[in-house]
């Protein structure tokens, strides 16, 4: 609901509404057990910090923090969700992968700042399919835009494919997961890719003429114009083969 902080649900715990919507049938909280907790009907901050902190390796002997979440099911959990969306498999469906910064304005762990977002931050991942969430994976933003995608795509793609063997899969994302482990693992397990490719001096002077050509257009018709060319490329170092770009 875009409540950030724990601190949120002091409040919101007294919600009837918030209540009914995830099926509690003491609406007021009137029947609680513990005198202190009457008149509310949701957990507060204090409970939730505790399924917030604690671990499955740590929450059968510690006292406060013996709630755990099962990382492994709630991930199976969001592709289970995105699978029993559709009645029957679909020929063909994108997955879209993306970072973005999660700002930090204290001296939390694992802070580092981003030279791109200009500011300290997370790098959390995201993996989409329309509008399904199939992964979000937090991360520190001492890392490359890409870093962890193969194993989230091996993973997502292992499920998806025990349900739907015969559906086509495109992954689809901008230059900062155009990445040869990303392409190469795509190419060895009959994954498609749409990346974007990050300008170089190499590919500028590729399209010199497409170039003059958009400029001519634009100067002709007063209006943006945009030409095309596909090649074959391969960057000097960093791809292990050349690629249709």
């Amino acid at each position: 609901m875009g409540y950030e902080d724990l601190n949120d649900h002091d409040d919101l715990r007294k919600d009837s509404t918030l209540a009914l919507l995830v099926g509690k049938r003491d609406l007021t909280g009137e029947r609680r057990v513990r005198a202190q907790d009457r008149g509310n009907p949701l957990a507060a901050s204090s409970t939730l910090n505790r399924l917030e902190l604690g671990t499955p390796e740590s929450a059968s002997s510690d006292r406060y923090k013996r709630i755990a979440a099962d990382s492994e099911a709630l991930d199976r959990l969001l592709v289970d969700l995105f699978l029993e969306s559709y009645r029957k498999p679909p020929r063909k469906i994108w997955l879209d992968l993306d970072a973005t910064d999660d700002p930090l304005h204290g001296q939390q762990e694992g802070r580092f700042f981003h030279g791109y977002y200009r500011c300290y931050c997370y790098l959390p991942l995201y993996i989409f399919s329309g509008e399904h969430l199939l992964c979000a994976r937090l991360r520190t933003a001492d890392k490359d835009a890409s870093s962890g995608s193969v194993d989230e795509l091996q993973r997502i793609v292992g499920q998806i494919r025990a349900r739907w063997p015969k559906t086509r899969i495109i992954i689809r994302a901008d230059s900062g997961f155009c990445r040869d482990a990303i392409m190469a693992w795509c190419e060895t397990n009959d994954v498609g890719y749409v990346l974007g490719l990050a300008r170089n001096k190499r590919l500028q002077q590729a399209l010199g003429k497409e170039m003059e050509a958009a400029r001519l257009a634009c100067e002709r018709t007063g209006e943006a114009a945009r030409c095309f060319r596909d090649f074959r490329y391969r960057t000097r170092k960093s791809w292990s083969c050349e690629r249709r770009v």
